[in-house]
């Protein structure tokens, strides 16, 4: 197309990106080159008539076609040459007479002469004024090319990013207003493309997905030639969708919106909440952003009040630990500990142990970061760091509340855990948490933190290693194992092999997963806990006060009668219940 000044656009004025003759005509362009099928374009044109946007934006919004393909396929509609990324200048070809302001606010990028006409790549082909504004400033006609609108952004940033012939004083005195001006164009952007219909329904259809298949998180990564969508399926990550990286900064920002984050800052991680209703579920989503190379990275945590049951025997805990946990429970004071990975279901079980307190006669605080369920008759402290009130300080203003429970969150730091045995000296029962491998570990790293011994050992009543494993579905068939094997890894359990059932027995429960339409193909469906109850005895006290190791402390914990969590899980598969992999996979061997 070849436009001279003051001469009609004879091309691309005729055609209206917004109207059905244009989506009709490049629809069926599309079809004839089997680029799309009929559905694809019946849903292209279904978006379009609801938003009035241009149809071939619609297309990469929808993902249904790259950014770079669908400018390559437009110039061919439009019988124009498109520009590929090699063919676009090295330095400047037009440097003086025109603002780089006027390049860059336009999508225009000068790439070359043609006798007396000035070759240009745009962006967009359809914003003729501008065009008919270069060939009036210069006196030249101006010969328009397609090129993809991200690779005509980063040729203008890189060849014009000092080039605007503004004079210096004027620079100055704008810049800040300039600067003020762009964020806020750039946030009013944002949340454009968050507010359109396609970008709504698919961040709606993610979240409803992930709350029908169970899934416990959505992880949305951005790469560098598309965009991951990942489900947490007990426990373990399955890739659902992988988007065009076009829709990445639509996504992230209806997701921002949605928490109540500001979308305008991309370089800080940062964590909000999301309430929404699902199928007629309530369901509550923990959302943490954090910039990563090629965009931010957002976790969405699933939390279905709903579908959670705060109850001792739903959890799958053995007996041996079940029994042992409500009889700290019933104490009047002291801490009792919970322990092991991130999503090892740690808060789960505090939630029920509170749940199991009877809060009509005991006053019952918690402090958490975040809140994760609402409990009926707990007063619960939500931890604001900015503010000042992070887990030390809430915890002394609790002692004052007159409480009879306290549950944090979490003990990250000695000022913590010194409150915490304070308030269990005092009478109080504590419940916490710590991040470590198992039972006997907690304790070697408290004292580690800087915990007094002494202290911990006349406070701590007892600490609860947990692991989730995953359960095999009721399509699991029998596996063959070796009686030799099997001896070897009930041994590695540190159980005697006269202990419990038969290793002929216990080689003929295992089983192995097979897969069906129920567990999605994966042959586990849903998760149980296995755990480790180390009880402070007199003699495991002794140890912790002459500075005893782990191995030493855990080796007298089981001739107590405790079972190790690798022991629990082993049990577990021997029934039939998991596979040895699972349990190999969360625990540690003994």
């Amino acid at each position: 197309m070849i436009v001279t000044s003051g001469a009609p656009d004879l091309t691309c004025d005729a055609l209206d990106p917004r109207s059905e003759s244009f989506a009709d005509g490049l629809g069926r362009f599309l079809l004839e080159r089997s680029i799309l099928d009929k559905s694809a374009i019946s849903r292209a044109r279904s978006a379009q008539a609801k938003t009035n946007e241009r149809f071939d934006l619609v297309l990469t919004r929808l993902g249904l076609i790259p950014e770079a393909k669908v400018a390559k396929l437009l110039a061919e509609f439009l019988s124009l040459d498109f520009v590929d990324t090699g063919d676009l200048p090295e330095r400047p070809v037009l440097d003086s007479g025109v603002r780089a302001s006027f390049f860059k606010d336009h999508g225009i990028l000068p790439i070359g002469f043609n006798g007396d006409a000035l070759i240009v790549a745009v962006a967009d082909p359809f914003n003729a004024d501008p065009i008919r504004s270069l060939s009036y400033l210069i006196d030249r006609r101006v010969e328009q090319r397609i090129a993809a609108p991200s690779d005509v952004e980063k040729a203008l940033n890189r060849l014009y990013q000092d080039a605007d012939t503004a004079p210096d004083g004027e620079k100055a005195a704008s810049g800040t207003l300039a600067g003020a001006e762009a964020i806020e164009d750039d946030v009013r952007r944002l949340k454009d493309l968050a507010s359109e219909a396609p970008v709504i329904r698919l961040v709606h259809d993610l979240i409803a997905r992930a709350v029908e298949t169970l899934a416990s998180d959505i992880h949305i990564e951005p790469r560098a030639d598309s965009v991951h969508v990942r489900f947490r399926l007990d426990g373990i990550l399955h890739t659902v969708e992988r988007l065009p990286p076009a829709l990445r900064p639509a996504v992230t920002s209806r997701i921002k919106i949605m928490a109540r984050l500001n979308i305008a800052e991309r370089r800080l991680p940062q964590d909000g909440r999301i309430r929404a209703t699902v199928r007629g579920k309530d369901i509550d989503l923990r959302v943490s952003t954090i910039p990563t190379l090629y965009g931010e990275s957002v976790v969405l945590r699933v939390l279905d009040r709903s579908s959670t049951q705060h109850d001792f025997e739903a959890l799958g805990f053995n007996a041996e630990v079940l029994t042992a946990l409500r009889k700290t429970l019933a104490e009047p004071n002291g801490i009792v500990l919970v322990t092991g990975p991130t999503g090892s279901g740690k808060t789960t079980t505090l939630y029920t142990a509170l749940g199991s307190l009877d809060s009509g006669t005991q006053k019952v605080f918690t402090v958490e970061d975040p809140i994760e369920y609402e409990l009926a008759g707990i007063n619960q402290i939500q931890v604001q760091p900015q503010i000042g009130l992070t887990f030390s300080s809430a915890l002394r203003s609790i002692l004052r509340q007159d409480p009879d429970v306290i549950m944090i969150g979490e003990i990250r730091d000695l000022e913590t855990a010194e409150i915490a045995i304070q308030a269990s000296l005092t009478g109080h029962l504590v419940l916490s948490t710590v991040h470590t491998n198992s039972a006997a570990a907690t304790l070697t790293r408290l004292i580690e933190m800087g915990v007094v011994d002494y202290l911990l050992a006349s406070s701590l009543t007892a600490v609860l290693a947990q692991r989730l494993v995953r359960r095999l579905c009721s399509c699991a068939v029998p596996m063959e194992m070796s009686k030799s094997l099997v001896e070897k890894l009930w041994q590695g359990a540190h159980a005697d092999a006269a202990d419990g059932p038969s290793i002929a027995d216990m080689a003929a429960g295992v089983r192995r997963p097979v897969g069906c339409e129920a567990c999605r193909g994966t042959g586990y469906r849903g998760r149980t806990s296995i755990g480790e109850m180390l009880v402070m005895s007199g003699r495991v006290r002794d140890l912790l006060l002459s500075g005893a190791g782990e191995h030493a402390i855990a080796e007298q914990a089981v001739a107590a009668g405790m079972i190790s969590m690798y022991r629990d899980g082993l049990t577990r598969a021997f029934r039939g219940e998991t596979t040895i992999e699972e349990v190999l996979r969360v625990a540690r061997v003994s």
